[in-house]
């Protein structure tokens, strides 16, 4: 089972990721279909495209893009499946819609996709802004930027209204792309990673 030019993905552990454990008792926190936040982005890859180069493998876990699980209502309000689904509990995935995938434990980013975490804005007591606009430490990034001597781990700026907010590991990060990142920064050396205190204790990924 192979798609010339589609990934073939399951969702792992459902669908929908809406349920939090308290205690010996689980809560589920959403009950509509209608809030992309509340769809499983983690899949597991069946199947390889046999068009194409990638470095994903069957058997990766990937975090994709919250259209390819979700369900809907069309016009008559009837419940239907995404355009990704293919059967049972697989479907199709296209290159971009795979932001990240696993490896030996450690997240990488494909294609043009990077990831930023945002750092604290150390002028907050005079702004609102607890974060620093448009400056973050390069989470995940990929090959295409590490050509330009940009690496995990270093100060970037990036265009305005690029973030695409994600929670992975229980922490904030921005998704965007390649292009997306214009400059890297020298270190100060007083830089430190903001992450707010719902990211860190949600325990999800989305």
């Amino acid at each position: 089972m192979q798609s010339l030019f589609n990934f073939i993905v399951q969702p792992k552990n459902g669908r929908y990721d809406n349920e939090v454990s308290i205690g010996d008792k689980k809560l589920i926190v959403n009950t509509t279909m209608d809030d992309h936040k509340y769809v499983n982005r983690i899949g597991v890859v069946k199947s390889i495209p046999k068009i194409g180069d990638t470095n994903i493998k069957v058997g990766d876990e990937v975090i994709v893009h919250h259209n390819v699980f979700r369900r809907f209502y069309n016009m008559k309000g009837e419940e239907k499946n995404s355009t990704s689904y293919f059967k049972e509990d697989l479907y199709f995935c296209y290159y971009d819609q795979i932001f990240l995938y696993k490896q030996n434990g450690k997240w990488k980013a494909p294609f043009e996709f990077c990831f930023v975490k945002p750092i604290e804005n150390k002028k907050h007591l005079i702004t609102v802004e607890k974060e620093r606009p448009r400056v973050g430490i390069l989470k995940y990034g990929n090959s295409s930027l590490e050509r330009f001597k940009i690496h995990e781990g270093d100060l970037v700026g990036f265009s305005p209204n690029s973030e695409y907010e994600f929670v992975v590991d229980n922490n904030r990060l921005y998704r965007m792309k390649t292009n997306d990142i214009t400059i890297k920064y020298e270190y100060k050396g007083d830089e430190v990673e903001y992450n707010p205190s719902w990211a860190s204790g949600c325990g999800r990924t989305y």
